[in-house]
């Protein structure tokens, strides 16, 4: 993604924050959206598992 993408959505998301928001919420919602980006990355690229596959991570 373009660095200015990335820096508007930054500033998106840090505009969406309630006014009494602290930093850490500001980093906790950046974290959370990095995230989500990744995802995005690897499935598009294939790298997905079914949910079988997950639960039986999960579970052991």
């Amino acid at each position: 993604m373009p660095n200015s993408k990335v820096k508007s959505r930054v500033l998106d998301a840090v505009r969406d924050l309630p006014e009494d928001a602290t930093v850490e919420d500001a980093m906790e919602r950046l974290y959370f959206l990095a995230k989500v980006e990744e995802g995005e990355r690897q499935a598009d690229a294939g790298q997905t598992m079914s949910h079988e596959e997950a639960k039986r991570r999960v579970l052991g």
